[in-house]
């Protein structure tokens, strides 16, 4: 959805300057793209600050936090876009001027708007919407509209030391960059000791990949078992959609995930494979996990936006158990 005539401007002699590094990365017609992006990010927790930071330094044309919630004591562990006085004020109008700070070349605006309160017309303004902290229902409505606005939508969350992403961007075009080894041929009279030699030759191709919507990826039944962590995320939804909120340490005497932890696992037979990580860090928000995901977001919407490289297809996860991450392709 990203129209040429606007990608075809010419970048300033100052942006030019701020983004050479990236030119030569992924080249000037995607910086171009990413010039002319306007993204919706909503929720200015810890993960959606790192998420905020690596977007607005590759040069996006203008970012929209949209967060009605106010600035806690545990935002203070882990949102560094805000500073330790101003706990209270709302989150998205607290973290504007150290965004801001990052790039005084892309515009930073703050909406304390609830997502719920928005009308469906607002979102078709953006070209990116990135979500977190919201519940099944809202993630399903903002899926919904992404798809009948050709909009770009992903949404991620980090509970703790777990984590995860997931991009659903319809029909998608992009290229990508094949290297490949070429043999070429030595004549005579060259260097007896080599018939041939090799070089690498790196050819650009054309590929268009088709996502599904966040729904399609719920209630999979069939998955490898080193990949139940899968499940976990299942819960932790399933808690927010009842709750309207996410479990905290203040309550766990109280079991606050036993009952929807207990029928998952029920409903797929998982015995005590999720014990472990049922019994992890799911509190608040670990700050280097935020920036593990947070990093993983950014880079998949930078890609997706400047159309280099193949974004992730679909969903991303963090395991707390191992610390590592793993795209799953779910909901075909």
């Amino acid at each position: 959805m990203f129209v040429e005539t606007r990608n075809n401007s010419e970048l300033t002699d100052a942006e030019a300057e701020l983004y050479d590094r990236q030119i030569r990365l992924w080249g000037l017609e995607s910086q171009k793209r990413l010039r002319a992006a306007k993204i919706l990010l909503i929720g200015l927790n810890g993960f959606g600050a790192e998420v905020a930071k690596n977007i607005i330094l590759a040069g996006v044309k203008s970012i929209t936090f949209l967060d009605h919630r106010s600035v806690s004591q545990i935002d203070k562990c882990s949102q560094f876009l805000v500073s330790a006085n101003q706990v209270g004020e709302n989150r998205a109008e607290a973290s504007l001027q150290r965004a801001q700070n990052l790039n005084p070349m892309v515009l930073v605006t703050a909406d304390t708007s609830k997502v719920d309160d928005k009308p469906d017309e607002f979102f078709e303004t953006f070209d990116v919407v990135c979500a977190s902290e919201c519940t099944l229902t809202q993630i399903k409505r903002l899926n919904k509209l992404a798809r009948k606005q050709n909009t770009k939508f992903f949404v991620g969350d980090v509970w703790g030391t777990f984590g995860y992403t997931f991009a659903d961007l319809g029909t998608h075009e992009f290229v990508e960059d094949i290297v490949q080894k070429k043999r070429v041929h030595v004549p005579e009279g060259g260097d007896s000791s080599i018939k041939d030699k090799f070089e690498s030759v790196t050819t650009t191709v054309k590929k268009v990949s088709n996502y599904v919507p966040f729904e399609n990826i719920l209630n999979v039944k069939q998955l490898p078992k080193e990949d139940k962590v899968y499940y976990l995320l299942q819960i932790l939804l399933n808690y927010r959609e009842k709750h309207g909120s996410d479990p905290t340490s203040r309550n766990t005497s109280l079991n606050p995930l036993k009952e929807e932890s207990e029928a998952v696992i029920e409903t797929y037979q998982l015995g005590d494979s999720l014990k472990s990580l049922l019994e992890g860090n799911l509190y608040a928000q670990v700050s280097p996990v935020c920036a593990i995901l947070g990093g993983v977001m950014g880079q998949e919407i930078i890609k997706t936006v400047s159309q280099k490289e193949s974004p992730h297809d679909n969903l991303f996860l963090f395991n707390p158990d191992t610390m590592c991450g793993k795209i799953l392709n779910l909901g075909r």
